[in-house]
């Protein structure tokens, strides 16, 4: 039987909360473009636009190596700006059975 657990971080950001929701809901795409020493590629694979039930799939850097991971956009939440991906494939799933990741923004904080 597997871990289970949930962490949770908080972080101040510069500009309103609702612009990183507005950013990883329409135009995660350009995240490469804002930080691209840390995500190299995003794609869709599925779905129209950054919907609930699109698949998207990431390329980016941590501890200096190169993964991917391919996720399943799976709630959308505009008035509490919050979204929820599943991870279906990538190196995440190497360490864990299964991942789930939620972000809300609210004011200048994203948890």
């Amino acid at each position: 039987m597997g871990l289970n657990g949930k962490l949770v971080a908080s972080m101040e950001v510069k500009c309103g909360g609702h612009l990183f929701h507005d950013l990883y809901q329409t135009s995660s795409h350009h995240v490469s473009n804002i930080s691209s020493d840390k995500v190299h590629h995003f794609d869709i694979h599925e779905g129209e636009d950054l919907k609930v039930g699109s698949v998207i799939g990431w390329k980016y850097t941590h501890d200096g190596k190169v993964k991917v991971t391919k996720q399943l956009i799976e709630a959308v939440d505009d008035e509490k700006k919050s979204i929820t991906w599943k991870v279906l494939e990538g190196d995440t799933l190497e360490l864990y059975n299964s991942f789930t990741i939620s972000a809300s923004f609210e004011g200048n904080w994203a948890t």
